[in-house]
């Protein structure tokens, strides 16, 4: 155990240096452009090379989507050592609470244990990219009526789409600025307006945002008024807001009911080691029958999610 914490311990400082970036100072990046002679670029060290091999497959390019939706400042290669150091580090801690619970160290619960927390560990970073992506959509998804409004409002006075964008950009706020803004930036370097909006809906995806890009490239095709299309979409989207809070309210209950149901028997199940570990010892010791130790948990655990999982399908309401 001390030799896997000792293990880890290095893994984790050596990934730590190489996640750290190797930077040019500013002068000699100006000198570079200036004339007052080249910079010697860094030669690729072990974080270049897995960015490199990463970022040429289907999933780096799926990784480096879900950051982007998330807003995260990583490259794949940097996201995938991350999964790499979660996963020693959990399977580091999940090997010494097997041990500090069993009472001794045994092989095989503590192999078994780095097994289910290696596998824990790397599934981590992904649920809090998600996590973070889908509040982040929720976010802009409140805002995008008011963004609509402002860009019918900027359309009315006499701005073009672009400077109303940029209007947005400058005046607005949270993820709704940062994601106009480089909707302008990607117009500046010469994207079309139709395939920046493309990748922002690629970045957002939100069935509000599809229908205000969708109402935007239908008035480049055959005109219109934008403004007043604006303000429809602006009205409709104020209405599905409201509808989604209101079967928001109405679900609470079954939400809540699910989060009980779900947690009690773990809760329990903790409460009843901490007062009593002899009571609920023989279901995890090994060397008892399978059923004491091995399908009693199991089949539990199973059960517990196939619940949560079907709880949360019915209180999903789509509109």
């Amino acid at each position: 155990l001390i030799g896997l914490l000792g293990g880890s311990g290095l893994i984790f400082f050596a990934l730590a240096r190489m996640l750290s970036r190797n930077s040019v100072s500013v002068d000699d990046r100006l000198a570079q452009f200036t004339g007052g002679g080249a910079v010697d670029q860094p030669a690729p060290d072990f974080k270049m090379r897995v960015d490199a091999a990463v970022t040429k497959t289907e999933r780096g390019s799926k990784i480096a989507r879900d950051l982007a939706r998330a807003d995260l400042k990583l490259t794949a290669g940097e996201f995938v050592l991350l999964k790499v150091l979660g996963a020693i580090a959990v399977a580091v801690i999940a090997a010494w609470l097997s041990a500090q619970f069993l009472g001794a160290f045994s092989v095989p619960a503590a192999a078994g244990a780095m097994l289910f927390g290696g596998a824990l560990g790397s599934f981590l970073p992904d649920l809090y990219v998600k996590f973070r992506a889908r509040r982040r959509v929720a976010k802009f998804n409140d805002m995008l009526a008011d963004t609509c409004a402002m860009l019918a409002s900027s359309l009315r006075s006499g701005y073009s789409l672009l400077q109303s964008m940029d209007l947005v950009a400058r005046e607005g706020k949270g993820p709704v600025a940062s994601e106009f803004r480089r909707v302008v930036q990607e117009v500046g370097l010469g994207l079309s307006t139709e395939a920046a909006l493309a990748n922002l809906l690629r970045r957002v995806p939100s069935d509000d945002l599809d229908l205000m890009i969708t109402a935007i490239n239908i008035q480049h095709e055959v005109g219109g008024n934008l403004s007043q299309i604006l303000d429809s979409i602006a009205h409709t989207i104020r209405e599905r807001v409201r509808i989604k809070g209101e079967i928001r309210t109405l679900t609470a209950q079954g939400r809540i009911s699910g989060y009980v149901i779900t947690g009690l028997p773990i809760a329990l199940a903790i409460f009843l080691t901490v007062i009593n570990p002899g009571y609920m010892a023989p279901i995890f010791t090994f060397g008892m029958p399978p059923e004491a130790w091995c399908c009693l948990p199991l089949t539990s655990g199973v059960m517990i999610v196939i619940g949560y999982v079907a709880i949360m399908k019915i209180v999903d309401i789509e509109i």
